[in-house]
């Protein structure tokens, strides 16, 4: 989990991307809220995920947010009078961070961003569990992921329809728990 109000989100997002030594070119174009979502996602999966052991399309994600892609959508609107920048227009839907995940990961199962005015843990629960129950997925990336200039929160979660030894039950109770921490 990332919390935080941060004066410099841009310095603390590449001091994590060097303290975990990941090497990922494209890492550095992507926006703020893409750049959180992706380190969350590379640090929830790097140690114990497997996920030679899926097909691509059976991993999916399910993210929320409270301000959608407002922070990229204001500097989109400031650069509008020199000239529209191209490079930040991309990024002004929020669902591009599912996207930047999926590219680095290859996933290539469903997919959905929703915007909630607070996290709503029981409406997660109940999409993920959706997924799983109707063997559209196996395994899906689950959780907020909401920037706002300096002001930031990613909570992510794996599910796997396939318990492991010392899994966590999946439930909307638990990820309130974590998330709230």
């Amino acid at each position: 989990m990332f919390e935080q109000n941060n004066p410099d989100l841009p310095a603390f997002l590449a001091g994590i991307y060097q303290h975990f030594q990941f090497n990922y070119p494209k890492y550095y174009k992507m926006d703020n809220l893409s750049k959180l979502g992706w380190l969350a996602a590379e640090i929830l999966l790097k140690d114990s995920f497997k996920k030679e052991n899926y097909q691509p399309e059976d991993i999916g994600i399910v993210l929320a947010n409270a301000n959608s892609s407002l922070d990229d959508d204001i500097k989109y609107w400031g650069s509008v009078n020199e000239g529209a920048s191209p490079s930040l227009f991309v990024y002004t839907l929020p669902n591009i961070v599912i996207g930047e995940i999926c590219i680095r990961n290859n996933f290539k199962g469903e997919h959905a961003f929703f915007i909630q005015d607070t996290f709503d843990a029981g409406f997660i629960a109940r999409q993920v569990n959706y997924l799983l129950d109707k063997n559209i997925l196996k395994s899906c990336i689950c959780g907020w992921v909401d920037v706002l200039e300096q002001d930031y929160k990613a909570v992510l979660f794996l599910v796997e329809k396939e318990k492991r030894e010392n899994s966590v039950l999946f439930s909307a109770e638990n990820m309130d728990n974590i998330f709230n921490k």
